[in-house]
């Protein structure tokens, strides 16, 4: 069975990224890792940002530095473009019957223009023990998955 994908234009997503910062951001103090809050954050990202974006619940979400695409998505899990195996179609070397999560990413960046140069910048490698956690609890809270001394 496949799985349901919406697909909503770049600035309209960076919009709705933005306001749900403004109104998580007066809870911040509640929205602690583990606990109550977090096993109800937790199904609501998973339908959410599954539905929209191919979610994988890697609790550090970067889609605002990556054009509103899921760099979890790609098979390779790149988190900093793509491979060099992208080929001149723009699809995926390992799935060639989907397009290139980077190269989609890129192309999306250019309509985002708050955070569309942000797929410029070095992101940190995946915290595997992050995973299934709430990337917005992580994110208010300050749990980035930065490795000690990470400095992009």
């Amino acid at each position: 069975m496949a799985s349901l994908r919406i697909t909503l234009p770049p600035r309209f997503l960076e919009l709705a990224y933005a306001a749900t910062l403004r109104a998580l951001s007066p809870f911040r103090r509640w929205l602690r890792p583990g606990g109550a809050v977090e096993r109800a954050f937790i199904p609501v990202e998973v339908l959410t940002k599954g539905v929209l974006f191919g979610c994988k619940m890697c609790g550090q979400c970067v889609l605002h530095s990556t054009g509103m695409t899921c760099p979890m998505n790609c098979p390779k899990n790149l988190r900093n473009g793509p491979c060099g195996g992208v080929r001149l179609d723009g699809r995926c070397e390992v799935r060639p019957d989907m397009m290139c999560v980077w190269a989609q990413a890129w192309e999306r960046s250019k309509s985002m223009p708050a955070h569309g140069s942000d797929i410029l910048h070095i992101l940190p490698p995946v915290d595997r023990r992050l995973e299934g956690s709430s990337a917005w609890i992580n994110h208010f809270q300050g749990v980035t998955g930065e490795p000690a001394g990470w400095h992009a």
